[in-house]
């Protein structure tokens, strides 16, 4: 087949690199325009960019991928199928339709569970016992088409979003070759979506990583895990944004109010929740680098009895 590759983030380029390491033909990926971060206003390309300028694959950066321009800059392409993997924009039934196998998605979440913009984040967030891939027809709503192929993989203990979108990305490229091979050879069995099924996976902002003391311990463990490596869980110490990057709940009980620190060790400290206690084994203070809590009570003397958050 010829394909339209369109994704972004470092989730996409497993599945990029497996197709253009396949019989297939990538003759153009299609991604987000260069940004400006950081404190040095440094342009940065997406990851997939980085990874199509490697393989010698063209390069498409529209704007709004909905204009009438870059409509017809895909349609030039004369593709068979427009492989879609955390993109970033919602591509309009003119595109849906282009193709002659149509558009077809990666998703990381089990559909119809998860869909949305960050199914993988959620999964942790709400201690799932298992996630995966889903390749998916697309159509025009939201994570709602016909299921064609999927996999599963077990969440470990202490997985992070960042070890499962590793995980997924992994798994994503060759279940991918999978189902455009069926999809070929017309043996793909397609799945309709039960609805009934479905929950949102709904966007994530830097402001939802605020811890709130008063949640059981268990759920802000999972909240760290679920955010890591962004937007990250964090509170706040002597006036600064502490990031809490690893922690584990401890079969202590609260014995002060929430977010006040229980005991302090020689590698962690611990701080009473709404429900148990929570122990901190990893963090970041503003301005600093991550670091193990041993490290950071070296340079700051945190007492049982202070208070965390605001």
């Amino acid at each position: 087949m010829n394909i339209i590759f369109m994704g972004t983030p470092d989730f996409a380029v497993e599945p990029l690199r497996a197709l253009a390491d396949s019989r297939h033909r990538v003759t153009l990926v299609v991604t987000q325009p260069d940004r400006v971060r950081g404190r040095g206003r440094k342009i940065v390309k997406s990851a997939v960019k980085e990874c199509a300028e490697a393989l010698g694959i063209p390069v498409f950066q529209p704007e709004k991928v909905r204009r009438p321009e870059a409509v017809e800059r895909l349609r030039q392409e004369a593709a068979d199928a427009i492989v879609v993997a955390a993109y970033g924009q919602i591509l309009p039934e003119e595109i849906l339709n282009m193709p002659r196998y149509g558009c077809i998605n990666i998703h990381g979440s089990l559909l119809p569970a998860y869909r949305g913009a960050a199914p993988v984040q959620w999964a942790v967030i709400n201690g799932e016992a298992q996630s995966g891939v889903t390749i998916m027809q697309m159509d025009k709503g939201l994570d709602t088409g016909d299921i064609l192929l999927q996999k599963a993989v077990a969440l470990d203990p202490k997985e992070t979003a960042a070890s499962l979108y590793d995980k997924l990305s992994a798994i994503g490229g060759p279940l991918l070759l999978e189902a455009l091979d069926e999809m070929e050879g017309g043996t793909i069995t397609r799945t309709p979506q039960d609805g009934a099924k479905s929950n949102y996976a709904k966007m994530l902002q830097k402001n939802f990583g605020f811890i709130d003391w008063k949640r059981p311990a268990a759920v802000t463990e999972r909240l760290v895990r679920g955010l890591n490596s962004w937007p990250s869980a964090y509170t706040r110490y002597d006036g600064k944004q502490l990031k809490i990057w690893d922690s584990d709940v401890t079969t202590d009980k609260a014995s002060a109010a929430p977010g006040t620190v229980k005991e302090v060790g020689r590698d962690y400290f611990t701080v009473n929740t709404g429900d148990g206690v929570l122990r901190v084994n990893e963090v970041q203070l503003e301005g600093k680098k991550r670091m193990p809590v041993h490290d950071f009570l070296l340079g700051y003397h945190l007492q049982a009895g202070e208070q965390l958050g605001d």
